[in-house]
């Protein structure tokens, strides 16, 4: 998949099994259309892990960076819906990261993803994303895949706890972040566990402890879909 946009938010985050059907419920019927209809806002995906049976990644693609700072976005963040509000403290262990997008490449819309969370060695920031850059770009064409993106996380100075912060507790956040989307995942994962491992990406000049996880697609929608709902 290509992204839509300059900027995205990137969050991943574990359901307990009790909650997870009105947690899809909620997400899909009421909390994506809200989203959605934020100015701004180009696409929202949920991703289900493979690896994890209660966990989840959500990516909303916005359409430029100051997005994240607007008050359409902060107004939603601040003024919760009850259901919501009720929904809220079930999102366990919630890494989010508010993301400027440094390079993305393919098109379309996948059914696996890989994200990978990283950090650069101190020194080798600039090497490193132009090497991931390369590597993603030869990447995204190959068969099996769909798509590679780079975003780095870039929280706004003015940002302080939302309402929605403060039901769920502190958030974490990661620092760099690799997409890597395919329709076959076997594909996905050889690539992973090769160009994309954390030896070879730390030769690159990435730090020896990236998070990876793998996923798959449970739910997309954009602006337009909001209108069917």
């Amino acid at each position: 998949m290509s992204l839509l946009g300059k900027a995205a938010v990137a969050m991943w985050w574990n359901v307990r099994p009790e909650q997870r059907a009105e947690f899809g419920d909620w997400h899909s019927h009421e909390h994506f259309p809200e989203r959605m209809s934020i100015p701004g806002f180009r696409r929202g995906s949920r991703w289900t892990s493979t690896d994890d049976a209660d966990g989840f990644f959500v990516l909303y693609e916005l359409e430029q960076y100051e997005v994240l700072t607007l008050r359409g976005y902060l107004d939603r963040l601040n003024a919760p819906t009850p259901w919501s509000t009720k929904m809220m403290p079930h999102h366990r262990g919630m890494v989010r990261s508010q993301c400027r997008v440094a390079a993305s490449f393919g098109g379309g819309v996948a059914t696996s993803l890989a994200t990978i969370r990283l950090s650069p060695e101190t020194g080798r920031e600039t090497e490193l994303q132009a090497q991931l850059s390369d590597i993603l770009r030869t990447l995204a064409p190959q068969p099996g895949l769909t798509g590679g993106h780079l975003l780095l996380t870039d929280t706004p100075r003015t940002s302080s706890p939302t309402t929605e912060q403060q039901i769920r507790g502190k958030d974490g956040a990661a620092d760099w972040i690799i997409l890597l989307s395919g329709y076959d995942a076997g594909v996905v994962e050889r690539v992973v566990a090769d160009k994309l491992s954390p030896p070879a990406l730390h030769v690159a000049g990435a730090r020896n402890n990236p998070t990876i996880g793998r996923y798959r697609l449970a739910f997309t929608m954009t602006p337009p879909d909001v209108a069917a709902v």
